[in-house]
């Protein structure tokens, strides 16, 4: 297959007229226009060679190619999902709303569904971030088991449909299933609603995921809840599970967390992380808003995902992107409770949410909030050779439209800035067309989410 890019977002920078060629799931040749008229002047100048040298400014669409009008770059990654969340929006914000009163909300979502509902829900969240250029994404899930908190007799079986649900909308998916045993820091057992999140202990929930089985589609990875819902023992198991696996866990989303877990343990929640082996290399901290600069050190060789539209929606602050990332963190964005599922938005948000914070501009380069958009959200969740427009990378490519009203006129390196997932026209996952002019090719979206939504209310 060749796709001939009006322009296309390489790793050093944004080219126009370029030919990309995949062969199954890979990208096998990026030939940019220069690239081909060196070689055309080369043939040219050959001895009776018959061929003429091009012109510089010609554009000669090669043969057998696919057209691409607008800016083609990689796919993104959504680093942090709660895919059931997505039945809250718009449905938050009455007397004002807060964070718990939006937690009751979401608790009454919890209780609701069973695997089907589920498995319908989610293909509708995964095909709404499939139209809007997502290709991986991290599901943060800890709803595991049936109302009471009785296993179903397949005790994955809402593991298995979310699985379902991302290899139906076109996704990949690292499931970081996730450990949730106690109510708060202080070991207040598991009620209500929340029964359905706990498997009593990490034995037993490792016992569990060893169960899931492979897909070529999936990762399977581990998440801490919180410092509230794990008990310090606890946690060395699930490190130790997840050696060489992506592992994840909510820090310091908010200053109330920081302040309990001071009072029961003496410690921030990266330091209890810490201790018990979870803080390295392969570890994300999602949020990381309120942390000390010991928190900052500890972090220097992990990750962390900001979700800034469900940050800014929950009231919990802005976080210290700029100075994690000077201190070597990597960063990487999530879509958290989908109050939005916007890419475009999530990438400046982080530079924009940075001037608020320090009244100045030019925190982030465009090339710094691709990164974390893209490849380093692949890498953070077990998809290293995705996230990158270059021979050997997977072929996860988002034709972005640049004569929308939103991107007419634009400079295509400023689409991070300007664009709404709105604006994506084409979306390949693992060289599968998924999206084509702006519909999915297997999801009505629009109508799942609908019929979804409506059965839990």
């Amino acid at each position: 297959m060749l796709i001939h890019c009006q322009y296309a977002w390489l790793p050093d920078g944004v080219f126009p007229d370029v030919v990309l060629e995949i062969r199954e799931n890979r990208l096998t040749r990026v030939t940019r226009r220069q690239d081909r008229d060196d070689l055309a002047r080369t043939v040219a100048d050959m001895p009776d060679s018959g061929v003429s040298s091009p012109q510089s400014t010609q554009d000669r669409r090669p043969e057998g190619a696919v057209y691409r009008a607008g800016l083609t770059m990689a796919g993104f990654a959504n680093a942090h999902s709660h895919a059931f969340h997505r039945a809250l929006r718009g449905r938050t914000h009455g007397d004002r709303g807060s964070f718990w009163t939006w937690r009751e909300q979401m608790y009454r979502v919890a209780a609701a569904l069973d695997p089907d509902s589920y498995y319908r829900l989610a293909r509708g969240v995964y095909g709404e971030m499939a139209l809007g250029g997502i290709t991986s994404v991290g599901e943060f899930h800890y709803l595991h088991h049936g109302p009471d908190g009785t296993p179903y007799g397949d005790p994955n079986a809402m593991s298995q449909a979310l699985i379902a649900a991302a290899r139906d909308a076109g996704l990949r998916i690292t499931l970081l299933d996730t450990l949730y045993l106690t109510a708060s820091v202080d070991g207040k057992p598991l009620e209500g609603p929340q029964l359905r999140f706990g498997d009593g202990d990490a034995l037993r929930w490792a016992d569990r995921v060893d169960a899931l089985p492979d897909a070529p589609h999936l990762v399977v990875g581990a998440a801490i809840h919180s410092v509230r819902a794990v008990p310090l023992p606890q946690m060395a198991t699930v490190a130790a599970w997840a050696a060489g696996r992506p592992l994840h866990a909510h820090v310091s989303e908010q200053r109330a967390e920081n302040e309990a877990c001071l009072a029961e343990h003496g410690r921030t929640p990266t330091e209890v992380l810490a201790d018990f082996g979870a803080v390295h290399e392969t570890f994300t901290a999602v949020h990381a808003t309120h942390l000390t600069h010991r928190d900052m050190a500890l972090l220097s060789d992990s990750y962390a995902c900001f979700c800034p539209t469900t940050e800014r929606d929950l009231g919990d602050g802005i976080g210290p992107a700029r100075t994690l990332a000077d201190a070597g963190t990597r960063l990487t964005l999530g879509s958290d409770s989908h109050a939005v599922i916007d890419f475009f938005e999530e990438s400046r948000a982080l530079e924009l949410d940075e001037r608020l914070a320090t009244e100045q501009r030019g925190h982030f380069t465009a090339a710094e909030l691709r990164a974390a958009a893209t490849a380093t959200g692949h890498t953070s969740l077990g998809w290293p050779d995705a996230g990158r427009i270059e021979v050997g990378a997977r072929a996860d490519l988002v034709t972005v439209a640049l004569d929308s009203p939103r991107t007419a006129g634009i400079d295509p390196e400023g689409v991070l800035f300007a664009a709404s997932a709105a604006d994506v026209t084409h979306v390949l996952a693992d060289g599968r067309e998924i999206v084509r002019d702006g519909r999915h090719g297997t999801v009505d979206v629009a109508r799942e989410l609908q019929e979804a939504i409506s059965c839990l209310y």
